[in-house]
C-alpha cells in the first residue's frame, strides 16, 4: 500500500514538472526573463488627426497630472542655444560630498586629478559642465562630470577635492547644494 502511494506521488510530481516545462518552452527568452511582464492586450488605435476635443472636456495638455516630484530634480526649463537648437537646462538640489584618491582613472577613462574641478554624478554624460552652489555660503564653482557616483544614495554629487576647496567645505564634509547643468 505504501509503495502505491509513493509511485502515485512521483507520477503526479513528474506530470506537474512536464506541464511547467511546456509552458516555459512556449515563451521566448525575453518574455521569460524580462523584468517587465508583457501585456497581452491589443494596442489602442490612435485618434484621427482631424478629431478635436469636445468643448466641455479639457484638452490632453490641460489635463491635471498627478506627478510626484523627485527630490533630485528641481526644475527644467528650455533655453535656445547659439546653434539654434533648444537645450534643456536642468537644476537639481541635494547633498554633496567630496572624494580624493591618488592614482587611478575615473569612469570616463581620464586620470583622476584630486586638485581638478571635477565631479561624479550617476547619470549625467561625461564632459557635462555643472555650476554647483553651496546653499549655506552661496559660493559656487563650475565642475566637469568625469566620474560615476556617489555611492551613498542620499547624495547627488561627489566633488573632487579641488572643487571642495573652492566651495570652502572644510570640515563640514557634506553640504547642501544647488546644481545647474550649464552645458553638456
Amino acid at each position: 500500500m505504501r509503495w502505491s502511494h509513493a509511485i502515485m506521488a512521483i507520477g503526479i510530481l513528474m506530470l506537474g514538472t512536464c506541464a511547467g516545462t511546456q509552458l516555459a518552452f512556449a515563451q521566448s527568452f525575453e518574455e521569460r526573463w524580462s523584468p517587465i511582464p508583457k501585456a497581452h492586450a491589443e494596442p489602442s488605435t490612435p485618434p484621427a488627426s482631424d478629431s478635436r476635443p469636445e468643448a466641455d472636456q479639457p484638452a490632453a495638455s490641460e489635463a491635471p497630472t498627478a506627478e510626484t516630484p523627485r527630490a533630485e530634480i528641481g526644475q527644467t526649463r528650455s533655453k535656445h542655444s547659439s546653434r539654434g537648437r533648444s537645450a534643456a537646462r536642468r537644476v537639481f538640489t541635494g547633498r554633496a560630498s567630496y572624494y580624493a584618491y591618488h592614482g587611478g582613472k575615473t569612469a570616463s577613462g581620464a586620470p583622476f586629478n584630486p586638485d581638478g574641478l571635477t565631479a561624479a554624478h550617476r547619470s549625467l554624460p561625461f564632459g557635462t559642465h555643472v555650476r554647483v552652489t553651496d546653499v549655506k555660503t552661496n559660493k559656487s564653482v563650475v565642475v566637469v562630470i568625469t566620474d560615476r557616483g556617489p555611492a551613498a544614495r542620499k547624495r547627488v554629487l561627489d566633488l573632487s577635492l579641488g572643487a571642495a576647496r573652492v566651495l570652502g567645505i572644510g570640515s563640514r564634509g557634506i553640504i547642501q547644494v544647488r546644481a545647474e547643468v550649464i552645458s553638456g
